[in-house]
């Protein structure tokens, strides 16, 4: 019953659907304010999905029609599921268990793989673009994000959310480093790029694309799709408040808020980049900059 009631309720689809929403209406606000726009009204994300809801779903005749709907019930069960281990674990809730940081992790990818599914299969031309592009952009951030976790991890001494915290409340936050100061830099990138935001929002690509890999999705397909995104939208910053902060929920709660903002003004301040640089700028000099922060983090730097 309270496994039910954790992933149902709290921390679970409830909470996060409702957090992640409102940090979307934040996004979309500061970025209205940033380009001298009033913005929606704090409900508006919840209106646009229940609209989303209520729309019939067209599914493509080349498309497998239970694949189609289920892939993006999957990837939000998957989102709810990664945050829900994240909370228990930063409420203090519960220990959480050994390797819980690299299951969350790849819980966050499982949407995107969803949406590969769902692009692959829909035979529209401007949709495999977008499925390519993912694809690429997957495999480019996740390499210098797994390093830092591995870094982290190994510097805390255990694989788990509750011992990179409890490492920190006792030697200091990650960030308060140098090896921390370089790895946040690297990953607050690699989270735009999961995210699927400006400047790496390739798969999208509106100008370029239309929707891209989103093209053929609607109603009720495309409703768990935006709620996914705004789940991780929610859970992906807190995500990086446990690697590099973990210390206390009042401050946690501040950095996390400080995180969100300083996603949303990288969106606001950089035009989208091309696939081939994205590729060579994770592989490149986010990864170099990964290692480099490993080393510094090795001589305790």
């Amino acid at each position: 019953m309270k496994l039910l009631f954790y992933y149902l309720v709290f921390p679970g689809f409830i909470f996060s659907s409702v957090v992640g929403l409102l940090t979307v209406w934040l996004d979309r606000k500061v970025s209205a304010r940033v380009q001298w726009r009033q913005g929606p009204p704090w409900y508006q994300g919840f209106a646009d999905i229940g609209k989303l809801l209520y729309k019939e779903v067209i599914i493509p005749r080349e498309a497998f029609g239970s694949g189609f709907i289920a892939a993006p019930l999957f990837g939000l069960a998957s989102v709810i599921l990664a945050v829900t281990i994240l909370c228990v674990s930063f409420f203090g809730m519960s220990e959480g268990f050994i390797g819980d940081i690299i299951v969350v992790w790849y819980l966050f990818t499982i949407p995107a793989i969803a949406l590969v599914y769902i692009g692959s299969t829909s035979g529209n031309p401007l949709s495999s673009v977008g499925v390519a592009r993912e694809i690429k952009l997957l495999l480019s951030y996740d390499l210098p994000m797994i390093i830092v976790i591995v870094m982290i991890a190994s510097k805390a001494g255990g694989f788990s959310i509750r011992s990179i915290m409890e490492w920190q409340m006792a030697n200091g936050s990650n960030i308060s480093n140098w090896y921390g100061i370089v790895a946040f830099i690297v990953t607050i990138f690699c989270i735009q790029a999961k995210l699927g935001r400006v400047p790496f929002d390739l798969a999208e690509a509106e100008t370029e694309l239309g929707s891209g890999i989103l093209m053929e999705l609607s109603g009720g397909v495309l409703a768990a799709y935006e709620l996914s995104k705004a789940i991780m939208l929610f859970g992906l910053p807190l995500f990086l408040t446990v690697l590099f902060w973990g210390k206390g929920i009042i401050g946690g709660i501040l950095i996390y808020l400080l995180i969100v903002v300083l996603l949303i003004l990288i969106k606001n301040t950089n035009p989208r980049v091309r696939i081939d640089h994205a590729m060579k700028y994770f592989w490149g000099w986010m990864s170099g900059a990964a290692i480099i922060a490993s080393l510094l983090a090795y001589f305790g730097v």
